[in-house]
């Protein structure tokens, strides 16, 4: 489904992404793979075996890979795995323990990151704007974690998804795992083994993430918002918490670190339930899914087949339709209240892209409702201009720092 992959502006779409360096061929054919050269073998040959780079330090221990069913996914407790994660995270960015550093030329890796920044640039423009108040490095960082969060949502949702199998999710985490060993499989895997080994970036969100894409294999309903919210934080949550450490905290910031990262998953929920609400017909139309609760559509009188089917009749709403999406809407917002309050704690060079990316996805939730709640023939979309017009406000809001309250100690429970 069209979900959120990158709550600072990533959103998870439809849409192939050529992740090739440009060139001046004249084919338009877009393609997941990658053409950058892979490493020199023992003997000097190019070797498709060979990962593109080895760690500069030799490791102990081999590299540990988890081959995990869908159902097991499935069955998982969510609040249980975003709070592992979540103090995880925090404890690695208190420590600044970073993944180890490969040796691989510069000129190898600089191509690759300006593909990520064209990626970037193309499918998250807004917020590739803010991206650019950043240090070189913290941009690049950034970059590089949106296109694996995207290259991982295009397992599922790309052209050839309906040819992926659990085995391939397999073999996709256990590159996962071999990037954070400093041995990248390809030269824009090499992006983020780079940017794990200068900012301490722990590994758990992004095997959540890739749990997420398993859930989606398996799951096309979701019986209550407690399911809901299990897939919501793996998508888009796990994002808060694998860009915290690149984004940094306010320089005089001295609060609980927790605090900011709960706000984190909260924008990632946030912008997961607008991209719920926002695509409903389109999934429900081509891919069979209905991610809303069907807990809350039976409280509201609505089955699975009228949303299969549309609840627009002649032009009209239905009015039980209204009133569930009066329900879903709150939900979110309430959602962005919650994570506006972390936004203030980041490193000043953060928060203008921020907001400007919170401000934008809130706003989709007006036009749904200017739209008359028709999510199902109607798309609900920020105009460009209307977005750049935002952008003003967002970095009046990204002026101010944390509150005297939330320095005193953890601040959101």
């Amino acid at each position: 489904m069209n979900s959120a992959c990158l709550q600072y502006g990533m959103t998870r779409t439809s849409s192939m992404v050529n992740f090739a360096p440009a060139s001046t061929s004249s084919s338009s054919k877009k393609t997941i793979t990658t053409s950058f050269p892979r490493s020199q073998g023992r003997g000097g040959k190019a070797s498709t075996r060979d990962a593109v780079a080895e760690p500069s330090q030799q490791q102990n221990a081999p590299v540990q890979t988890f081959q995990r069913r869908p159902e097991d996914v499935v069955r998982s407790n969510g609040k249980e795995v975003e709070l592992f994660a979540l103090k995880a995270c925090v404890k690695r960015q208190e420590s600044g323990q970073l993944a180890p550093k490969m040796n691989v030329v510069p000129s190898a890796l600089e191509p690759a990151f300006e593909r990520c920044r064209e990626v970037t640039a193309e499918y998250a423009k807004t917020f590739y704007l803010g991206t650019k108040l950043m240090t070189p490095e913290k941009q690049r960082a950034i970059w590089a974690i949106y296109v694996w969060c995207r290259r991982t949502d295009e397992l599922v949702d790309g052209p050839n998804a309906s040819h992926i199998t659990p085995e391939a999710l397999d073999k996709w985490e256990e590159r996962l795992e071999n990037i954070f060993a400093g041995k990248p499989l390809d030269v824009v895997d090499a992006t983020l083994a780079d940017t794990v080994s200068k900012f301490p970036v722990d590994i758990q969100p992004f095997r959540d993430m890739v749990d997420g894409m398993r859930m989606d294999l398996v799951k096309p309903r979701y019986e209550t918002f407690d399911e809901l919210y299990e897939y919501c934080y793996r998508v888009a949550g796990t994002v808060g918490l694998m860009s915290m450490p690149i984004m940094g905290l306010d320089e005089n910031y001295r609060g609980d670190l927790q605090s900011v990262y709960k706000a984190a998953l909260s924008l990632g929920l946030a912008n997961q339930l607008t991209n719920i609400l926002r695509d409903v017909g389109e999934d429900a139309r081509e891919r069979n899914r209905i991610y809303v609760p069907l807990e809350d559509l039976a409280e509201f009188g609505i089955t699975e087949d009228e949303v299969l089917t549309g609840l627009v009749k002649n032009g009209k709403v239905d009015e039980r339709w209204v009133k569930f999406m009066k329900f879903q809407i709150a939900r979110a917002r309430e959602c962005f209240a919650s994570a506006e309050a972390g936004v203030n704690c980041l490193n000043k060079d953060a928060r203008w892209p921020v907001w400007s990316a919170l401000d934008v996805y809130r706003d989709i939730l007006d036009a749904i409702e200017a739209n008359g709640y028709d999510n199902f023939t109607q798309r609900a979309y920020v105009p460009k201009l209307q977005k750049f017009g935002m952008l003003p406000t967002s970095f009046a809001k990204a002026q101010q720092g944390p509150t005297e309250e939330q320095q005193k100690g953890r601040w959101n429970e």
